[in-house]
């Protein structure tokens, strides 16, 4: 089933006219001939990833994403940013969640109508119903109401800053969605409404076509 969804994923992101890095098609048997050189991919988890937030129904639950570049709390040293590329199916929500530490800017780079609906944060758990949340859209900066929904056409992209909840999906076309961020950290800075786990457990059929950013350790 994972290998499906990359080939999918793999065929749209073509079909959009973005080139992905060489890394991207490497099989598991050439990663077992990259050395220490290619750390940086390895540490801090370039690649292929998917999740479905513990759920257990990835296409109402789910997210597909490829990181491009990251950099590395434990590095502050090295880079500051990253960048993603994220896949949306209609009728998929990632579900409420926030960072304390990161910064990002998520872009609609073709597809259809993004949907993003804003809280602010009272802690982990708990929507600020009440305060108004600032909005930043392609250089407009201005404030919502609590739980507006925000619909960005392609080419639009919001800024969503620390502490603010936000949950989105597509409802009716597949998207192709960037992500321009500060360092992420999926193990430590994701902070869900719900309990939610940021990677799937992973039951294998088949071999792997690609590795995802979880396998790595295995194939050093």
């Amino acid at each position: 089933m994972i290998n499906n969804h990359i080939r999918e994923a793999k065929e749209f992101i073509s079909g959009k006219q973005f080139a992905l890095p060489p890394f991207a098609y490497w099989s598991p048997e050439d990663w077992k001939s990259k050395g220490t050189e290619y750390d940086e991919i390895r540490n801090n988890q370039l690649g292929w990833d998917l999740t479905d937030f513990g759920s257990g129904a990835y296409d109402k639950i789910g997210l597909f994403l490829f990181t491009i570049r990251n950099g590395s709390v434990r590095n502050p040293a090295g880079k500051t940013y990253a960048e993603k590329l994220l896949i949306v199916k209609p009728g998929q929500v990632t579900p409420y969640h926030y960072h304390k530490s990161k910064m990002e800017d998520i872009i609609n780079r073709g597809g259809g109508t993004f949907k993003v609906q804003l809280y602010r944060s009272l802690d982990s758990r708990e929507l600020d119903e009440k305060s108004d949340v600032p909005v930043s859209v392609d250089g407009r900066n201005y404030t919502v109401k609590a739980g507006t929904i925000i619909s960005l056409a392609a080419g639009e992209s919001i800024t969503l800053h620390q502490g603010v909840y936000h949950q989105f999906w597509s409802d009716d076309a597949v998207l192709l969605l960037g992500e321009v961020s500060m360092v992420n950290d999926d193990h430590n800075d994701n902070f869900f409404l719900e309990t939610r786990g940021r990677f799937p457990d992973i039951e294998e059929d088949e071999k792997p076509l690609h590795l995802l950013v979880g396998d790595y350790d295995k194939y050093r």
